[in-house]
C-alpha cells in the first residue's frame, strides 16, 4: 500500500515518486493549492495538491478532514526557499501529490491530540487516540526498546526466560489476591500472581540454574501514581549466589538497558549502597531521593538537657523516640514566619503533634523554642547542624516510626516547593540490611516476605535480642526517591523456613496449607539461591519522565481501577454466575 514511511522522505529521494499513508494531522487551504501534514507512527510529511498537478487529487483533498486515514502518491521535490521546517526529519521536501484516496473518514474529535491540559479521564476513555500522538509513541518504543535490551542482557549473561502461571494459588503476600472463580471446582478460586515468587524457587530446586520473565503481576491495593492493579515487573532468579552476585547481575541489566534507551552517559561509575537504618535516620525513608540534600540530623541528646519537659521526656527514650533536625539552607531569606508556622499544618497530618524551628541570625539562633536551651546547647545544635546565618532548622519529636515518616514527607515537600530537585538526573542507591521483620498493629509480619533469608550466626542459626533487631539478606535498588526493585536471598533450608513461620505466628498446619508445596519442594535439595524483581513500567516512567506509570501502560486503569475505555469492571450475564456458582446476594453499592 505504501513505499515509504514519512520519516523516509528526505532529500535523497528528491524526484522520485513515493507512496505514503497515515493520519491528517491538519489540513491548509492556500489560495486554491491544500497543504496536508500527513502523520504515520515516526513523523510528519508534507503533501502538497496543487490542482495544476492533478485536479482530482486537489478535489479529493478539499473533502480531507483532521484524522482521516489517506494514502498518497507523488513526487518529492525540494521546499521553496525559506519554507524549510528545521523541526521535522522531512523538513526540506513536500510531496507534489498525484493520487490521493481516503481510506476513511473520522468523527470530530473529543480533545485536541497532545493537549496537555485535556483531563485524564477523557484520554483514558480515548486511549486509542491519546495513543496517536509523538509523545505517546515516543514513550512506547522507549518501552520496547527496554524490553528488548533486557531480554537480550539476561540472555547474555546465561538466563533462559520461562513462563510462569497466571492462574494460581492464593496465597498471603502483603496485597489482596485478585480471585478467579472456578467453573468445575464449585466453590474453590484460583488467584491471580501478585508475583512469581513461589514458582521461580521452585525452578531453582529443578535445576534451572537461572530464570528471568517479563511478568504480569496482580495486586489488589489502594492505587497511585506509580501504583497499577496489573503491572509487569522483570523477574530474576539464580542458584548458588550471593547477595554480591546478584546485585552484579542488577546493576549490568541496568546499564545495558540505559545503552539501549541513550541514557548512558547519566549513570554513575558505582551504585553507591546504604543501610536501611541509615536511610531511614537520614532521610526518612528507605527509599530515598538523593538528588538534592536536606537530610536529618538527630539531636535528641541535646534536647535531652533543655527545660521543655515535652521535649525532655520524650528525648530520655530514645530508643523508641526521635527528635530530628532538618536544615533549609537560606530558608530564613525563602519562607516567611507565616510560612514555617504553616508548615506545621502539614506535618500534623501525617501525625505530627508539632514542628519547631529555630532562625539562624547574626546574633545567634532565634524562634519561641531558644528560651529552653542554655547558650552552650543552642551553640551545639548550631554545630550539630552545621547552621550558617541565614538558614533554619525544623525539627520533629515524637515516636520513632511517626517522627521518621512525617520528616521524610516534609523533607520532600520543601524541595518540592523550593524547586532544588534537578530534572534529568538518575540518582541510584542500593538499600540493603534491611530487618527481617516489623510490627503493625501489635502483630509481627515480614518485611518484604517470609521466604526471605534472615541474616545467621556463626552456627547457622537466627542471632537476636530483640526480635525486631534481626536483619534479612535483602536488598532495594532506589531510583529517584522510587522503589524501582528489590529481591533477597531466599530460605532454602526447611528448618529455617520452618523457624521463620513459627515467628510469624504461621502454625505447621497454616503453613502446610498455604505453602504446602513449597515446603514439601524445599526437602528435595533445594540449592541456595536468591533473585530480585524490578518494576519495569516504573523504569519506564523514570526514563520518559513522566509523573505516572499511567503514562507508560498501553491501557491502564484509573486510580479506582477502573478502565474507562472498556469500562471494567462490569456487571456479568447472570448465566455466567450461574455456571461458577456464585450468586450475589445483593447489588453492590456503586462506588460513586
Amino acid at each position: 500500500m505504501r513505499t515509504h514511511y514519512c520519516e523516509e522522505i528526505t532529500e535523497d529521494l528528491i524526484g522520485q515518486e513515493v507512496t505514503v499513508a497515515g493520519w491528517v494531522a491538519s489540513r491548509r487551504d492556500h489560495g486554491g493549492v491544500i497543504f496536508i501534514d500527513l502523520r504515520d507512527k515516526d513523523e510528519i510529511v508534507q503533501l502538497v495538491c496543487d490542482p495544476a498537478d492533478s485536479e482530482e487529487a486537489h478535489k479529493i483533498a478539499d473533502q480531507v478532514r483532521d484524522q482521516y486515514v489517506i494514502v498518497a502518491t507523488g513526487k518529492v521535490r525540494p521546499r521553496g526557499e525559506g519554507l524549510e521546517n528545521p523541526n521535522l526529519k522531512t523538513g526540506k521536501v513536500e510531496i507534489v501529490v498525484s493520487e490521493l484516496k481516503i481510506e476513511n473518514t473520522s468523527k470530530p474529535m473529543p480533545f485536541d491530540l497532545g493537549d496537555e491540559r485535556v483531563n485524564e479521564e477523557i484520554r483514558l476513555k480515548y486511549r486509542y487516540l491519546d495513543l496517536r500522538t509523538p509523545k505517546m509513541h515516543k514513550i512506547f518504543r522507549l518501552r520496547s526498546q527496554a524490553a528488548i535490551a533486557a531480554r537480550n542482557s539476561l540472555a547474555e549473561m546465561g538466563f533462559m526466560e520461562v513462563e510462569t502461571p497466571v492462574l494460581t494459588k492464593s496465597t498471603p503476600e502483603g496485597a489482596r489476591d485478585y480471585l478467579v472463580p472456578s467453573r468445575v471446582w464449585p466453590g474453590e478460586f484460583y488467584a491471580l500472581p501478585q508475583s512469581p515468587q513461589l514458582f521461580k524457587q521452585l525452578l531453582m530446586i529443578s535445576g534451572f540454574d537461572r530464570y528471568f520473565q517479563i511478568a504480569k503481576c496482580f495486586r489488589d491495593e489502594d492505587l497511585r501514581a506509580d501504583r497499577q492493579p496489573e503491572f509487569t515487573q522483570i523477574d530474576v532468579e539464580m542458584s548458588f549466589c550471593d547477595q554480591e552476585k546478584v546485585i552484579e547481575v542488577a546493576e549490568r541489566l541496568i546499564r545495558d538497558i540505559w545503552a539501549a534507551c541513550d541514557q548512558w552517559e547519566k549513570l554513575p561509575a558505582q551504585f553507591p549502597r546504604m543501610s536501611y537504618d541509615e536511610a531511614m535516620e537520614k532521610y526518612g525513608s528507605d527509599k530515598p531521593d538523593l538528588r538534592f540534600g536536606l537530610e536529618m540530623v538527630d539531636v535528641i541528646d541535646i534536647f535531652e538537657r533543655c527545660d521543655n519537659e515535652i521535649f525532655s521526656t520524650i528525648a530520655k527514650s530514645p530508643k523508641k523516640n526521635r527528635i530530628k533536625a532538618l536544615k533549609v539552607p537560606n530558608g530564613d531569606n525563602i519562607f516567611s514566619k507565616r510560612q514555617m508556622k504553616g508548615f506545621e499544618s502539614y506535618v500534623r497530618k501525617f501525625g505530627a503533634q508539632g514542628l519547631g524551628y529555630f532562625q539562624m541570625k547574626e546574633e545567634g539562633l532565634k524562634g519561641p523554642l531558644t528560651k529552653f536551651f542554655t547558650e552552650e546547647d543552642l551553640q551545639a545544635i548550631i554545630d550539630r547542624c552545621d547552621l550558617k546565618v541565614g538558614d533554619v532548622v525544623f525539627f520533629g519529636a515524637g515516636e520513632k516510626k511517626v517522627v521518621l515518616d512525617y520528616m521524610g514527607r516534609f523533607r520532600l515537600y520543601l524541595a518540592e516547593i523550593m524547586e532544588i530537585i534537578p530534572e534529568g538526573e538518575f540518582k541510584f542507591v542500593w538499600i540493603v540490611d534491611f530487618p527481617m521483620f516489623e510490627v503493625e498493629e501489635g502483630k509481627l509480619k515480614a518485611l518484604h516476605h517470609p521466604f526471605t533469608m534472615p541474616k545467621l550466626n556463626e552456627k547457622g542459626g537466627l542471632d537476636y535480642e530483640e526480635i525486631e533487631d534481626l536483619k534479612s539478606v535483602a536488598y532495594d535498588l532506589v531510583l529517584n526517591g522510587t522503589e524501582l526493585g528489590g529481591g533477597s536471598i531466599r530460605i532454602h533450608k526447611p528448618e529455617i523456613q520452618k523457624e521463620v513461620f513459627k515467628l510469624l505466628g504461621i502454625s505447621d498446619e497454616e503453613a502446610k496449607e498455604k505453602f504446602g508445596f513449597l515446603l514439601e519442594a524445599l526437602e528435595f535439595g533445594a540449592p541456595p539461591h536468591g533473585g530480585f524483581a524490578m518494576g519495569f513500567d516504573r523504569m519506564i516512567m523514570l526514563l520518559a519522565g513522566t509523573e505516572s506509570i499511567r503514562d507508560v501502560i498501553a491501557f491502564p486503569k484509573t486510580q479506582r481501577a477502573q478502565c474507562l475505555l472498556t469500562q471494567a469492571p462490569s456487571p456479568v450475564d447472570p448465566e455466567q454466575l450461574k455456571e461458577l456458582h456464585i450468586r450475589l446476594r445483593q447489588r453492590p453499592v456503586s462506588a460513586e
